[in-house]
């Protein structure tokens, strides 16, 4: 390639990476935060303890949901800029932008350099990728190393040799590290591609792909596994299992009632919009938590180009690396449109998983497009255009704010702020600054005063502290007040934590002092 077209390359690549960064980072800081998560970064601050199990309160009674690896990011990003909602979102939006060049990178090698710049425009664009990396989930870092591991396996395959491919498994090992399951929606393609496109004789790539199960298996569970070297009882209950295991919340919780819809989302918040019900069109939808001009208009556009590389890619004499690389990115774009329109439970952060598949396949087709003779090559410039429409809609995201996070456990600012600063003066020296009657219902407040605080439940009114406990904790003088605002119904159900005996008997033996903390009637109680 001539030094001029060279240059021309690059430029292109920067600006590109300019957009991206520009709609990840402008206005960061405004973007809410999410309280469960950022209650758990707080708590991990406080102790080595904490930090690895990912604890959710300062005192480590209770974990979250999934292992801590995103965390371990932004606890590093608040230990070196301070605590901010800045330096919360960093990490992710980093990731989101680093992702857009590396895409770039995986693609030009087997398509070509406008297969490439198109497939890094279509990723800097897209507004579920930009909206997602704009919120503190942990989701931008896993698509991250999606990418990365397609990068890695491109370069196996190009020759690369089988370090490239055992580094694409370890890129996909620390990625379910990071989302668990979700994490697995690329496996499929991308275990294709290695499978047809590596070189080597077939006893070889039997033994190479063997190697590299191998790895990704060891580090996806090298977490999990690491939590069994500890006893029992001085492992964090993770909130969402049924038995206090990460194993159990890793593959149960975050597995099959995530997909089944047996249990109810820990990411929804108050407010949140509907999920729309599994159907072929749920990701075109005009409304809801995954409108159709946030992914669902891109991903129907990846499909049909992504088709016609297909069908480029099996002509007699295409290269071996295209053509794995064709069916692999297709296999993955498809797996993730099937899976999210059929499962129960999705939030559109969830989508991260094949966000790189949907971009890779505009890019390649529309590379596939450029490549023909003229006149036909000049559809490749409207093919282009179409990815106008996502640029407007990822604008004004970000001119709203809009985030993808939930509101798990986020009280109203008043009643926060009240709440505090009654329980702050009346609870120095206590072991913990309240008990709480759901696990998810105060992470804000910890995560404004860094407290530890006894949980009454844990997820879907599942009782962690009994009865008798409660009466001991009180009796050595280790708490002294109780917040519970779920309230029991008729008949009373199992899965509201304002039903658990725990939360019955503060309300028939505590004092309520709501009032006097300026708090609605009911919520704040005084144990004897």
């Amino acid at each position: 390639m001539r030094a001029p077209a060279i240059h021309l390359r690059w430029l292109a690549l920067a600006a590109i990476t300019a957009l991206a960064a520009t709609l990840r980072l402008v206005d960061l800081g405004a973007v809410r935060l999410d309280p469960f998560y950022d209650a758990a970064v707080r708590s991990m601050s406080v102790s080595w303890h904490n930090f690895f199990f990912g604890a959710y309160e300062p005192g480590g009674s209770v974990a979250i949901d999934k292992p801590p690896i995103d965390l371990w990011l932004q606890v590093a990003g608040v230990k070196l800029f301070g605590w901010s909602s800045l330096s919360l979102k960093l990490p992710e939006a980093l990731a989101g932008i680093v992702s857009v060049p590396l895409l770039y990178a995986a693609i030009r090698r087997p398509f070509g350099t406008v297969a490439a710049l198109v497939a890094a425009l279509a990723l800097a664009v897209l507004p579920i990728e930009v909206i997602t990396a704009r919120s503190d989930t942990m989701d931008g870092v896993m698509m991250l190393l999606l990418v990365l591991a397609l990068w890695l396996l491109v370069r196996a395959c190009d020759g690369g040799g089988t370090l490239w491919l055992l580094g694409a498994a370890a890129a996909l090992g620390v990625a379910f590290n990071v989302k668990l399951l979700e994490s697995l929606i690329a496996l499929p393609g991308l275990f294709l591609l290695g499978a047809l496109g590596l070189p080597s004789e077939a006893g070889r790539k039997l033994r190479q792909l063997a190697a590299a199960s191998a790895v990704y298996l060891a580090v996806a569970l090298s977490w999990l596994g690491a939590t069994l070297l500890y006893p029992a009882h001085e492992r964090p209950w993770a909130i969402g299992s049924s038995n206090g295991s990460a194993w159990d919340a890793a593959f149960v919780f975050n597995g099959s009632e995530r997909i089944s819809g047996k249990a109810a989302e820990v990411g929804a918040g108050r407010g949140a919009a509907k999920i729309a019900a599994p159907s072929p069109t749920r990701l075109l939808a005009h409304s809801g938590q995954l409108p159709g001009k946030w992914l669902g208009w891109e991903a129907l556009y990846a499909l049909v180009l992504g088709a016609v590389a297909l069908v480029a890619a099996a002509r007699r004499g295409a290269a071996r690396l295209r053509r794995a690389s064709a069916v692999g990115i297709y296999v993955w774009l498809l797996t993730g449109v099937l899976l999210f329109s059929e499962m129960a439970r999705l939030h559109p952060r969830y989508t991260e998983s094949f966000a790189p598949a949907v971009a890779a396949a505009i890019g390649i087709g529309v590379g596939l497009v450029a490549a023909l003779r003229s006149p036909v090559r000049w559809l490749s410039v409207p093919l282009a255009a179409v990815l106008a429409l996502p640029l407007l809609v990822s604008v004004q995201a970000v001119k709203e704010k809009v985030t993808d996070a939930g509101n798990v456990g986020g009280l109203a600012p008043g009643e926060q702020s009240a709440l505090s600063a009654y329980l702050l003066p009346r609870t120095r020296g206590l072991r913990y600054e309240l008990a709480a009657g759901s696990a998810t219902a105060v992470a804000s407040l910890i995560v404004q005063d860094q407290r530890p605080v006894l949980m009454l439940t844990t997820y879907n009114g599942r009782p962690f502290t009994s009865v008798p406990a409660l009466k001991g904790a009180i009796a050595r003088r280790e708490v002294r007040y109780a917040f519970i605002n779920s309230f029991c119904g008729r008949p009373a159900t199992a899965i509201t934590a304002g039903c658990a005996a725990s939360s019955r008997w503060v309300r028939a033996h505590a004092s309520d002092v709501s009032r006097a903390a300026g708090l609605p009637p009911g919520v704040l109680w005084r144990l004897p």
